[in-house]
């Protein structure tokens, strides 16, 4: 799993100012006076706050001078107009990466904040909420790191972590006992997951020497049959079709992990904007 650190966060944020600025740059900035002004980047909801370092970033890449002090931390509760930070600087260059450092709050944000939703959810059970690959492209790195401060745990970064055998794979090879056996003795140290999507597959590969289960859109009376089933050999996982409404009938059915695609490809974005202060 990769890790966001300084060398990736400036690489990240040049590729978005120059998706923003490129060819011309700013052509309506370049006609306001240029004059020291003092803002505030505001929190207009309650949220998760998250990507104040891609902000500072932002702000920082565009202008060395500019003063950058945050007011809370990633990962924090924040209600609906609370001041996130404090900027100085000039006006021109604080306009121009405006937008871009935002949009990394807003993001990220968003991502925090579905993911807690879901993780209150199940507080108090031994069950964990994971991401997918589901993501944004080009942004998983950052849509992973959201869902880490939302309370959230990590599902494989990319196709070289784990091997994960789902239903096409299934589809393709035919036998599911095979196709596991085979992997199980290619692993070379990886991790094994194998999806099913209904009692008969599950009881085809049970004992066999794997870490994890993942249960498809399995309806609740199968779903605890399942996990019954499997909890003595393997973690155990579910996933599609979880929604706010009906994860506490998932989670009570003895799961270890629930998988959401909707906390990173279909989080809201969180609102925040910038108010002049002087």
């Amino acid at each position: 799993m990769q890790k966001i650190n300084n060398k990736y966060i400036r690489s990240i944020v040049y590729d978005a100012l120059r998706e923003d600025l490129k060819p011309l740059g700013d052509i309506t900035s370049r006609n306001i006076n240029n004059k020291k002004i003092t803002a505030k980047i505001i929190s207009g909801q309650n949220c998760i706050i998250g990507g104040l370092n891609f902000a500072k970033e932002t702000f920082k890449t565009l202008d060395k001078k500019t003063i950058f002090k945050t007011k809370t931390i990633d990962g924090k509760k924040v209600k609906k107009g609370k001041v996130l930070a404090i900027l100085k600087g000039n006006a021109k260059s604080i306009l121009k990466a405006e937008r871009v450092a935002l949009n990394f709050i807003g993001l990220i944000s968003g991502v925090a904040t579905i993911t807690n939703k879901f993780v209150k959810k199940v507080n108090g059970k031994s069950c964990k909420i994971c991401c997918t690959r589901k993501t944004l492209p080009n942004l998983r790195l950052i849509q992973k790191y959201g869902v880490s401060l939302g309370g959230g745990i990590n599902h494989r970064f990319n196709l070289s972590d784990e091997i994960l055998i789902k239903d096409n794979h299934i589809a393709i090879n035919k036998n599911i006992k095979n196709l596991v056996q085979r992997s199980i003795k290619n692993r070379k140290g990886k991790k094994i997951t194998v999806e099913v999507d209904n009692i008969n597959q599950l009881k085809k590969i049970i004992g066999l020497k794997f870490n994890r289960v993942l249960f498809d859109n399995m309806n609740i009376k199968n779903l605890r049959k399942a996990v019954k089933i499997s909890k003595k050999y393997y973690e155990t996982e579910a996933s599609g079709g979880v929604t706010l409404k009906n994860i506490n009938k998932i989670s009570s059915t003895g799961v270890n992990r629930i998988s959401i695609g909707q906390i990173t490809h279909s989080a809201p974005s969180v609102d925040c904007k910038l108010d002049f202060i002087s």
